[in-house]
């Protein structure tokens, strides 16, 4: 009887506040099959389908794990075809941070049943994910930009790992030189993500927002980065190409950044954590000779790392939304969030799982990672919404141009301020901006 009236209490709860819902969405149920993209392949899918049957069999329910694109690109296609068709077909979607202002009119608002937890976890993911005053998506695992470095090397030469972008200068040209007068000529000092694509975007809002120059667009929308302190970031930037670092690094990705470093043939490399774990596994030229560091910052400024990980949303057009929130609340768990970090090295979004002695023995680099994490900087995501995409493309291919030598950043940064301002045009930010 208890149990009937708390239920009905709920019920009329909800139907106040949200108005008429389905019945089935008040409370989760049994027997009902939740299907749910988390992962393409490798540990990442393993991880998830483990703790999908687990909340399977507490609740008597079955999981559908749903076969998506590895690539990211193709997977956002996917999601946004589904989408934009109403269907029901995924549950709950595996969404990367810049995808959930774009896809926020298609996601349920989260807010009532985990908000709580959200706000446990690192404040850039909680802002991230709050679009319009609904939390459209909950983070799952977290990633920033991080500095590696060849710590043997340092050592020999006498260096201390960098704070600021000139002091990485200086020492990968020395170390680099002195090398190559060793008899390894195919050293280079730095190598990083310069290639036309996302990567690139994420490089240089690290190098601009570091430097103090802004993060491309503020809250209001308007573009920050023509000024002075962005100009020089990006000046100093270009001037690496063909220096410290190679002209092939215009075609790289986190991968071939990684292959570079990892080969040996590179002092300091710039890239997401997974690659430690790579770093120092068996058969690795450079296991046990490889440091990692908050990224270094321009005179002045503070070291920022582009804010990156994975999280989990459920879909409005979901026919099992309550029990898919059951299961994305099983799945953000921190005692789910231990069990990936210690099995698979994902960075827990829970700050306080970085002081757990049993994570930080299975990740020593972890305590190192806490800064980056701590100041990581958003894409312009939530800010550019449906047109992210748009405004990522046009600063990479403005920072491409500068790192090619054919622009210059005073030029290309006046460019990119018609660009953008065009794209707000047309997307009519202005008036969105007054109405949220």
């Amino acid at each position: 009887m208890l149990a009937r009236l708390r239920l009905a209490c709920a019920a009329l709860v909800l139907l106040f506040v949200t108005g008429p819902v389905p019945a089935q969405q008040l409370a989760p149920r049994e027997g009902v099959t939740v299907s749910i993209a988390c992962g393409a392949l490798g540990i990442e899918l393993e991880l998830c389908r483990e703790a999908a049957q687990e909340w399977a069999r507490k609740t008597g329910n079955s999981v559908e794990i749903v076969n998506t694109p590895n690539s990211s690109s193709d997977r956002f296609s996917l999601y946004l075809q589904l989408l934009s068709s109403r269907s029901a077909e995924i549950d709950v979607l595996q969404i990367d941070v810049v995808w959930a202002a774009m896809l926020a009119p298609h996601l349920a608002d989260l807010e009532g049943p985990l908000g709580e937890r959200v706000d446990r976890m690192f404040p850039a993911l909680a802002r991230n994910d709050r679009i319009g005053g609904r939390l459209v998506a909950v983070p799952w695992y977290i990633d920033a930009g991080v500095l590696y470095y060849r710590q043997d090397l340092l050592d020999k030469y006498g260096f201390a790992p960098p704070e600021t972008w000139g002091q990485l200068t200086r020492t990968a040209a020395a170390i680099q030189q002195a090398e190559r007068v060793a008899g390894n000529q195919r050293m280079w000092g730095y190598v990083f993500q310069a290639k036309a694509y996302e990567g690139l975007t994420c490089n240089a809002l690290e190098w601009v927002s570091s430097y103090g120059g802004g993060t491309f667009l503020d809250g209001s929308r308007n573009f920050t980065a023509d000024n002075p302190a962005a100009r020089a970031a990006l000046a100093q930037a270009g001037s690496w190409v063909g220096s410290i670092a190679p002209r092939g690094v215009l075609n790289y990705d986190e991968e071939a950044a990684r292959g570079v470093f990892q080969t040996g043939n590179a002092v300091f490399m710039r890239n997401w954590p997974y690659a430690w774990a790579l770093a120092q596994g068996e058969g690795s030229p450079i296991r046990g000779k490889v440091g990692v560091v908050a990224l270094p910052h321009g005179p002045g400024g503070e070291s920022a790392a582009a804010l990156g990980g994975w999280h989990l949303a459920v879909s409005r057009y979901s026919r099992n939304r309550a029990e898919a929130i059951d299961l994305v609340a099983h799945l953000i768990r921190a005692e789910e969030q231990k069990r990936r970090a210690i099995k698979g090295a994902y960075n827990p979004t829970y700050p306080a799982l970085y002081e757990d002695p049993e994570i930080i023995a299975a990740n020593p680099f972890f305590a190192t990672l806490y800064p980056a994490f701590e100041n990581a900087v958003a894409r312009p995501a939530r800010q550019a919404g449906p047109r992210y995409n748009q405004v990522s493309d046009a600063i990479w291919r403005a920072t491409h141009g500068i790192l090619r030598g054919d622009d210059t950043p005073a030029s290309a940064m006046d460019r990119l301020d018609d660009e953008i301002a065009r794209i707000a045009y047309r997307a009519r930010w202005k008036e969105d901006a007054r109405s949220e």
